[in-house]
C-alpha cells in the first residue's frame, strides 16, 4: 500500500499541476520569456560541440543531426515568442504546459544520445567538452525551467543520470570526479530549484488573494448599486479597453448612448422610489436583451452600451431598434401600469471615430438627433453629423465672439384672421448676419447657442429689439417671441425675460411667449414656475408646433396656457391627407374644449386654408399671406392693420 502511495506522490510531482488556474497563467508567462533563453543557449552549445568534433566525428553526426536539432528549437522557439503577448487561458496554459514536460524527457534523450555518440571520436580533450557540455546544459537547462518543477526534475534525470552513469562507467579517475561533482552540484540546484518554486507558487497564491480583494474593492467601485450594472466610471474604462483591442485587432465596435423619453413624468406622478424600480426593470431587460453586448448605467435615466463586435451599419441600426421596442413595452408596477421609451444614438469605430471621447461624443450627438427626430427609436452618427459638428463649432466659436446688438436683428411674419384677412398680430423671427460666416438660419445657430449655454443673451437682445419694433404698432396687435426651453429652467433666467419686458414699455398683455413642448423634457416643476411667474406679469403663454412632441394632456392641463400653434407639417396639403386632416380637426377641437386660441402655421396655398376655414380655423400663418418681413416692411405693414389680404379668394 505504502508502495503504491509512494508511486502516486512521483507521479504527482513529475505532472503539471493542473489545480491552481492563476499558476498555471502565470508559469506559461514566464516560460514565454524563458524558454527561448534556453534553446538559444542549447543550440549555441550544440553547434559548439559540433564545430569541436568536425573532421573528427562522422558529418551526419557534426551537421546533419545538429541541424534537425536546430529545425526543432527554432520551431518550439516561434511558438514561444508568438504566444509572449498572448493573455493565456487556464486551458491553454496547461496544454502548453504539459507539451513542454513530455518534450523536455524527449529532448534531453536526444540531445544526450547525440553528445554521447560524439564520445568514441577524437581525444580527451574532445571528450572533456563533450562532458563540459552536458554538465553546462543540464544546469542552464534546470534554470530556464525552475517554474515548471516537473520538467526540470525530468531533465536532471534524464540527463545527469546519463552522464553520471556513462562517465562513472568509463573508469577514468577524471569523469568520475567530474560526475560526482556534477552529481552533488545538481541535488544542490535541485534543493534551490525547489525552494524556489514554492516560493513562486506561495508568491502567485499571495497576489491571488490580493487580486481577489482588489477586484472585489474595483467591482464595488465600478458597480451601480442601484441597477447592478457598470457605472460610469466602469464604462469609461471599458470603453477605453474595447476600443484599444478593437484598434490592435483591426476590428470594429459600436457604442449606444441611450436615454428613457418619458421618465420623469413618472417620478413626478409616482416619486423616485418607483422611480428606482424602473430603472432596474429597464437595466433587468437590457441584461436579457443583449447577448454580445455590455449595458450600463451612467446615472438619472442615462445607459450606454458597448457592442464590441457589432454587425454592419444596417442590422446594427436594426438591433438598436429592437432594444429600443423590448423597453417600450409597458412596465406592470404596483402603482399603476408605466410607459417608457427610450432614445438611442450610435457610433461606430473606426467609421467616423477613433478615440474614446470622441466616439462618446459623437454617439450622445447621435441621441440629440434621435431625441429631436426619431424619439423611441436609434440614430447612427454619420458623416452629415459630422459636417454638422464641424460647421456648429465653428458657428459657436464665430457666435462667441459675436456683436450680438449688431449683429442679430429680427423679421416678422403676420398672423392673420382666416375670416376677414385682417392681421392680428406678428411672430418675431431671429436672423444673424455674421461678418465672417454671412448669413446663417436660426435653425443652425439657435440649438448651437443652447448647447452652448448662451442662448439667455441671444434671446435677451431679440426680445429688446422685438419689443422695442412693436412698440410703434397698433394697439391692438401682438407680438409672438420663441424662448428656449433653457429660458425657462431656472427663475434667473425667468426673471430676466420679465426684467426686459418690464423696461421695454411694451404692454405684457400684447405678447405671446411661445415655448415648444420638447421644454417638458427639462424640469417640469421649473418650467411651470417660469411660466406662472410669466402669466403674472399678464404675458400669454403659447405652445408652439403643438403635435410635433410628446406632451401628455395632464401636463397641458398644468400649464397656463392661452394658445396652442399648430406645425406645418399638419397643415402640408392636409385637404388631400386624410391623416393630417383629422389630426387637425382633432387639435382644434381639443383647443376649443380647453379654450385656448389656436395658430396654424405654415399655411402656404389656398387650398390648405380653404379646408383649414372649413374645420373651424381662426388664425394662420404662412407665405400664402406674407413671408417674414424685415422691420420697416412689417411697421408699414402694422400701421394698416385692418389691411386685408383681399387678393386671396377663398
Amino acid at each position: 500500500m505504502n508502495i503504491w502511495n509512494v508511486q502516486r506522490k512521483i507521479q504527482q510531482f513529475m505532472a503539471v499541476q493542473s489545480t491552481n488556474p492563476e499558476l498555471l497563467k502565470a508559469q506559461y508567462r514566464a516560460f514565454t520569456h524563458q524558454m527561448p533563453m534556453m534553446y538559444f543557449i542549447l543550440l549555441t552549445s550544440t553547434w559548439a560541440l559540433a564545430v569541436t568534433h568536425l573532421g573528427l566525428a562522422p558529418y551526419w553526426l557534426t551537421l546533419g543531426v545538429p541541424s534537425l536539432f536546430t529545425v526543432g528549437c527554432l520551431l518550439r522557439v516561434f511558438f514561444w515568442l508568438r504566444t509572449r503577448n498572448v493573455d493565456p487561458s487556464p486551458e491553454l496554459a496547461l496544454t502548453a504546459l504539459q507539451r513542454t514536460n513530455r518534450l523536455a524527457g524527449a529532448i534531453a534523450s536526444a540531445f544526450t544520445l547525440w553528445s554521447f555518440a560524439l564520445v568514441p571520436y577524437g581525444d580527451a580533450y574532445t571528450r572533456s567538452h563533450v562532458a563540459f557540455y552536458m554538465a553546462i546544459t543540464v544546469i542552464s537547462c534546470i534554470f530556464c525551467l525552475m517554474y515548471l518543477r516537473s520538467a526540470a526534475f525530468i531533465v536532471t534525470i534524464v540527463v545527469n543520470g546519463a552522464f553520471i552513469a556513462f562517465f562513472v562507467s568509463t573508469a577514468q579517475p577524471t569523469f568520475v570526479a567530474i560526475a560526482i561533482n556534477i552529481l552533488l552540484v545538481c541535488a544542490g540546484m535541485m534543493s534551490i530549484l525547489l525552494t524556489n518554486y514554492r516560493n513562486f507558487e506561495s508568491m502567485v497564491v499571495s497576489k491571488q488573494k490580493s487580486d481577489a480583494l482588489s477586484n472585489e474593492n474595483f467591482r464595488l467601485a465600478n458597480l451601480d448599486s442601484l441597477t447592478g450594472l457598470g457605472n460610469r466610471r466602469a464604462f469609461f474604462a471599458a470603453l477605453e479597453v474595447n476600443l484599444r483591442r478593437a484598434s490592435t485587432s483591426g476590428t470594429r465596435m459600436a457604442l449606444a448612448v441611450m436615454d428613457l423619453d418619458g421618465f420623469k413624468p413618472v417620478n413626478d406622478l409616482y416619486g423616485h422610489s418607483v422611480g428606482d424600480r424602473l430603472l432596474v426593470d429597464v437595466a433587468n431587460r437590457l441584461s436579457e436583451t443583449l447577448t454580445a453586448s455590455t449595458a450600463f448605467r451612467l446615472g438619472g435615466d442615462e445607459f450606454a452600451i458597448i457592442a464590441p463586435l457589432p454587425p454592419e451599419n444596417t442590422e446594427l441600426l436594426i438591433n438598436a431598434n429592437n432594444v429600443a421596442a423590448q423597453l417600450r413595452q409597458p412596465y406592470q408596477m404596483p402603482e399603476g401600469v408605466v410607459h417608457i421609451s427610450a432614445s438611442m444614438g450610435i457610433a461606430v469605430f473606426p467609421d467616423l471615430a477613433l478615440s474614446p471621447e470622441e466616439l462618446f461624443d459623437r454617439a450622445d450627438y447621435a441621441l440629440y438627433h434621435a431625441k429631436k427626430r426619431h424619439r423611441g427609436g436609434a440614430v447612427l452618427f454619420n458623416t452629415d453629423h459630422k459636417d454638422k459638428i464641424n460647421l456648429d463649432a465653428r458657428i459657436e466659436s464665430v457666435l462667441k465672439q459675436a456683436n450680438l446688438e449688431r449683429e442679430l436683428s429680427l423679421v416678422f411674419q403676420p398672423i392673420v384672421n382666416v375670416s376677414d384677412h385682417s392681421i392680428l398680430g406678428f411672430e418675431a423671427l431671429a436672423r444673424w448676419a455674421s461678418p465672417t460666416l454671412g448669413e446663417v438660419s436660426p435653425a443652425r445657430f439657435i440649438p448651437v447657442a443652447e448647447r452652448a449655454g448662451i442662448i439667455g443673451e441671444l434671446t435677451k437682445t431679440l426680445l429688446r429689439k422685438a419689443l422695442a419694433a412693436a412698440t410703434c404698432w397698433d394697439a391692438h396687435l401682438r407680438l409672438a417671441f420663441n424662448l428656449s426651453a433653457h429660458d425657462l429652467n431656472s427663475n434667473e433666467s425667468a426673471l430676466a425675460i420679465l426684467s426686459v419686458v418690464e423696461r421695454s414699455g411694451f404692454d405684457p398683455k400684447r405678447l405671446d411667449l411661445e415655448i415648444t413642448e420638447t421644454a417638458f423634457a427639462h424640469d417640469f416643476a421649473q418650467i411651470t414656475h417660469s411660466v406662472e411667474m410669466l402669466r403674472r406679469l399678464g404675458c400669454g403663454i403659447s405652445l408652439d408646433d403643438f403635435g410635433t412632441g410628446y406632451s401628455s394632456l395632464t401636463r397641458l392641463h398644468a400649464l397656463p396656457l392661452t394658445k396652442f400653434k399648430i406645425d406645418r407639417s399638419f397643415v402640408a396639403n392636409l385637404h388631400t391627407k386624410p391623416a393630417s386632416y383629422k389630426i387637425v380637426k382633432s387639435l382644434l377641437a381639443l383647443s376649443a374644449d380647453m379654450g385656448l386660441d389656436c395658430v396654424i402655421e405654415g399655411v402656404e396655398t389656398k387650398e390648405e386654408l380653404q379646408a383649414l376655414k372649413a374645420l373651424g380655423g381662426t388664425s394662420v400663418q404662412g407665405y400664402l399671406f406674407s413671408p417674414p418681413l424685415p422691420e420697416d416692411e412689417a411697421r408699414y405693414l402694422a400701421a394698416q392693420h385692418t389691411h386685408r389680404y383681399s387678393q386671396i379668394a377663398v
